[in-house]
């Protein structure tokens, strides 16, 4: 189970990001997964706990190449 404060800061950096973006007004691929994950995290779907999952999974390995 995501805890709270995990959930939160997650919540945080995708909002920031997506802040970012729109102000950019330049959207590629990648930058619109970064705006689904805000929103997954945000609404804390059941969804969320795979993704979550996914995400953990993704940054342990780019932290231990």
């Amino acid at each position: 189970m995501i805890s709270e404060g995990t959930a939160f800061t997650f919540s945080v950096i995708f909002g920031i990001i997506t802040i970012l973006l729109v102000r950019s007004r330049d959207v590629r691929a990648w930058e619109a997964v970064c705006v689904g994950l805000f929103g997954l995290y945000l609404g804390q779907t059941p969804v969320v706990f795979t993704v979550h999952g996914l995400v953990t999974w993704l940054i342990s390995g780019f932290a231990h190449h």
